[in-house]
């Protein structure tokens, strides 16, 4: 019998997709451009610069990991593309379209579950479609495919308390698809996850992705796992943050964990580890001046 942490996502089947799964995963919506981007926060005089004028394109469909020091940016950048945080300078936009604000075209996927923990798994991933009115298929139904998607069905009337972190995680991902995103932001998702967890949650997410081919833009502080995941690995400078490289990933599809001893993921994983190594020595001196 397969272990619940092993269980793949599901490739939904055309009986279980609603023609509005269908249309979603057929619009190939999704392209970031964050033009000239700057953030800083707190008054003139004492402003700490986050992020300094960065530019980068991220095409429909595209898995794009954001690789960097710690304190570099990378979470804020993320923020500023969800509409948490206003940019000082520049512009984001999403399909042509300026980003003033949180909406339901991007999904979020924290480090942290943030599942509302009074609430079922089944209500967690309704809640978003229920709230935007969204009744075709229902919230319900669309929770049970999504579910279904991530190899949960059997724990849809359990609630968050009784789930483990990965089983957290999934329901965090399968919420984030509910409202039928065109992007998927996701911020060291499978960060507190343990090692074995972690590897597992990767595949499964590529083979989510490898069905909706949504758009993702993935922050993390993980060499293998940027290069393993992304079309693309953007590596941030140290503090204040910009974007210094864009390294494209020219591995084969479907990933498969023996990738990890092939020569390509070796020299890819090697050019990213001296990037990062010399911006953490930046960012190690800047803390001890």
């Amino acid at each position: 019998m397969m272990n619940i942490l092993t269980a793949p996502f599901r490739k939904a089947t055309s009986s279980a997709l609603a023609p509005a799964f269908s249309t979603w995963r057929e619009a190939r919506e999704g392209e970031i451009v964050i033009d000239e981007v700057g953030i800083a926060f707190g008054p003139e005089g004492k402003r700490h610069i986050a992020v300094s004028p960065t530019s980068i394109t991220i095409k429909p469909g595209e898995f794009v990991c954001i690789l960097g020091p710690s304190g570099c940016g990378k979470s804020t950048l993320l923020n500023a593309v969800a509409g948490y945080v206003k940019p000082t300078t520049g512009r984001i936009l999403l399909d042509g379209a300026p980003i003033d604000g949180p909406g339901p075209d991007r999904g979020m996927v924290f480090q942290q579950y943030s599942l509302f923990p009074w609430k079922t798994v089944r209500e967690n991933v309704a809640f978003g479609p229920k709230i935007l009115g969204r009744f075709d298929p229902s919230p319900e139904a669309t929770a049970d495919t999504l579910l279904d998607m991530v190899g949960l069905a059997k724990f849809a009337g359990r609630y968050p308390a009784e789930l483990s972190g990965g089983m957290q995680q999934r329901v965090g991902i399968a919420r984030a698809l509910a409202n039928y995103p065109r992007v998927l932001l996701m911020d060291e998702p499978f960060g507190a996850l343990d090692s074995q967890t972690r590897h597992v949650m990767q595949e499964n997410l590529l083979k989510i992705w490898a069905e909706f081919r949504i758009t993702v833009l993935f922050v993390t502080h993980d060499i293998d796992e940027a290069v393993f995941l992304g079309d693309r690995v953007l590596v941030m400078s140290a503090s204040p943050g910009a974007i210094i490289a864009d390294i494209a990933v020219d591995l084969p599809r479907p990933r498969v964990p023996e990738l990890a001893v092939d020569e390509r993921f070796m020299a890819l994983r090697r050019l990213c580890h001296e990037t990062i190594r010399q911006e953490s020595m930046k960012a190690f001196e800047q803390q001890n001046t």
